[in-house]
């Protein structure tokens, strides 16, 4: 049999793969607030991420949807009330925050301590 390698699959590596899912500026930053939260409203969350627009915090919204990161629960209420939680598949991507977090939590200190340093 054949073996396979990486370019037979839609992603060159596994590391493509996850970026592709929660790469970029925001949307490890909404799946932060999820596993923190266990469910929000739309502007609950647009109020816990600064710099997000309305409609930028929509799009990611709806990508991490249609991956089965986040769902999505509509009320049938006036006005509309709309609750977004982390569904079980995204919650597995709760050790991959946390390092995420603590990574990031160790580079600002060294920015910090280099900065004080010069």
């Amino acid at each position: 049999m054949a073996q396979k390698n990486n370019y037979d699959f839609p992603y060159g590596c596994s590391v493509e793969a996850t970026l592709s899912v929660i790469g970029g500026r925001w949307k490890s930053v909404i799946i932060f607030n999820l596993l923190q939260n266990d469910v929000l409203r739309f502007g609950e969350l647009k109020n816990k991420i600064k710099g997000i627009t309305q409609r930028m915090l929509t799009n990611q919204l709806r990508e991490l949807e249609k991956d089965n990161i986040v769902a999505r629960k509509v009320y049938a209420e006036v006005p509309p009330h709309v609750e977004y939680s982390l569904t079980d598949y995204g919650r597995t991507l709760e050790p991959i925050m946390i390092a995420m977090r603590d990574w990031g939590a160790e580079h600002m200190h060294v920015k910090c301590d280099e900065s004080l340093s010069l």
